[in-house]
């Protein structure tokens, strides 16, 4: 979502590359192409003037760092002043003392609402929360029917009474079930309108009256670029919001709504829906976002990811088998498919430092090359998946494999000698060596692929550890609520 900005942003630093100090005469022209890249993403005007006289002020008064360079500092300030705009901190969802917590889903039809009410509901399951879903949209044709699908998909069941029922007595007996079953969370679903009206304000209103709910959740379509902002301001208005969900985050809209809708409307993002699956939801953090927009990936939510998706027990065996060079087909199959769990390729290396350089094509290609190892390991024995060294002796065993996965026998052989030099650097890198990775992946692990070396990659620039100077990392704080992971 936010290439566009951040190669913007790239530029931008380029200009005060090789200054000895930030001055009023060199700090104009960065900040001018600064405003133009958050006005191309779609960044609220306001919230733009606001951002650039703030960064302006800061920059001007900043301390000279020995060590630090003009782009580096200017960097610095930037990120703390996005991280500013867009929260400061996550805010997770509501707990009530007595449960269910009760949440209010809203916003406008076509935004994925009803998407959002199950990606929530698994994220909570996923948090070892019971929830129930409620249907209250009796107007969208199939609105019951798609939320029950949903409900079956991420086995949290769905209360309804049909189309013929008052939405705001759904919703109350909704809750009544929700608190009889001791559940931890009632959400419910009510029905959107292709625009904002009296009759949808008002029954939101009657809802909101009846169930009392700890949150009220306004679901918006980030493709709407600043306009999602305003939304929000008038529902907050009319209605008393206590959150946002952007929704479309992995689309190729410009990302001006991340930036604007904490500024205008007071109401935090509270999730990032990222994908259509209904894993793909996220908690928002500011300081993530910050990281991405500027380039330097989000390794907190790739090992969050990781997490979901890796079995610890099953990490250690793999460790142990990497170190001893025992590593085979069989447990790199097994990562692929772990890999591809976690997302696509694309947006799993946006999120590794330096990485956010790759082009489209690099991308497209190594996919194809992990589908390509996919289909010729799919071709393999169980024995020939558990001893590759049978395959480097046996031109008829690879000859075998390139017919069955549809390749010629040359990609087979470099297959087999791309993953036994990969299993040698393995063993060399648990031993403390810190070798190149092959090129076993279309160069996926090449630096030049990733847009430079680590001391050149965006986003980390001359940082140890890619941490900023003077910024100590932060202790992670017990919030109230059900927002982290």
């Amino acid at each position: 979502m936010f290439d566009a900005l951040a190669d913007r942003l790239e530029a931008t630093w380029k200009k005060l590359r090789g200054q000895d100090k930030i001055a009023q005469s060199n700090i104009q022209e960065a900040l001018r192409e600064v405003r133009r890249a958050l006005l191309e993403a779609d960044v609220n005007l306001q919230v733009v003037k606001d951002f650039i006289a703030e960064v302006e002020t800061k920059a001007l008064g900043s301390e000279v760092i020995t060590g630090v360079k003009p782009d580096q500092q200017f960097i610095k300030i930037v990120y703390d002043e996005l991280v500013q705009v867009m929260g400061t901190v996550n805010v997770p969802l509501a707990e009530a003392e007595q449960p269910p917590t009760i949440v209010l889903m809203a916003g406008l039809q076509g935004t994925g609402k009803t998407t959002a009410t199950a990606k929530l509901a698994l994220h909570l399951r996923k948090l070892n929360l019971s929830c129930l879903m409620v249907a209250t949209d009796v107007y969208r044709p199939a609105a019951i029917d798609q939320l029950v699908m949903l409900g079956k998909q991420t086995n949290v069941p769905v209360f309804s009474l049909g189309t013929d029922a008052d939405p705001v007595e759904i919703a109350r007996q909704g809750v009544e079930r929700g608190r009889t079953e001791g559940v931890n969370v009632v959400i419910i679903d009510t029905a959107g309108r292709l625009q904002i009206d009296e009759d949808m304000m008002g029954e939101l209103a009657r809802i909101k009256e009846t169930v009392q709910p700890h949150e009220t959740l306004l679901v918006v379509d980030a493709m709407t670029g600043q306009e999602a902002a305003n939304l929000t301001r008038t529902f907050h208005d009319q209605i008393g919001i206590t959150g946002a969900i952007l929704t479309k985050m992995d689309g190729d809209s410009r990302g001006g709504a991340a930036l604007s809708v904490r500024r205008i409307s007071g109401a935090p993002i509270k999730f990032v829906g990222v994908g259509e699956k209904v894993e793909a939801l996220q908690p928002f953090y500011p300081e993530r976002m910050a990281s991405r927009i500027l380039g330097m990936g989000d390794v907190l939510t790739l090992v969050e990811k990781a997490q979901e998706e890796f079995d610890l027990a099953d990490a250690e065996r793999m460790q142990e088998k990497i170190l001893q060079a025992k590593f085979d087909f069989t447990d790199f199959l097994k990562q692929l498919r772990l890999l591809k769990n976690m997302g696509s390729l694309g947006g799993i290396m946006k999120m590794i430092p330096g990485m956010n350089k790759m082009t489209d094509d690099q991308l497209k290609q190594g996919e194809t090359q992990l589908k390509r190892c996919e289909a010729m390991i799919n071709s393999m024995t169980p024995s020939e998946r558990k001893n590759p060294d049978l395959l480097a002796s046996s031109p008829n065993r690879r000859r075998r494999i390139a017919s069955g996965s549809g390749y010629r026998e040359t990609d087979v052989s470099k297959l087999v000698g791309d993953f036994q030099k990969m299993r040698g650097l393995m063993q060399q890198m648990g031993q403390g060596g810190l070798p190149g990775m092959p090129g076993m992946f279309g160069g996926l692990g090449n630096s030049q692929a990733a847009g430079g070396n680590s001391q050149t990659a965006p986003g980390w620039r001359g940082y140890p550890g890619g941490a900023f100077p003077n910024k100590k990392p932060k202790k992670d704080k017990k919030k109230k609520g059900f927002g982290t992971l």
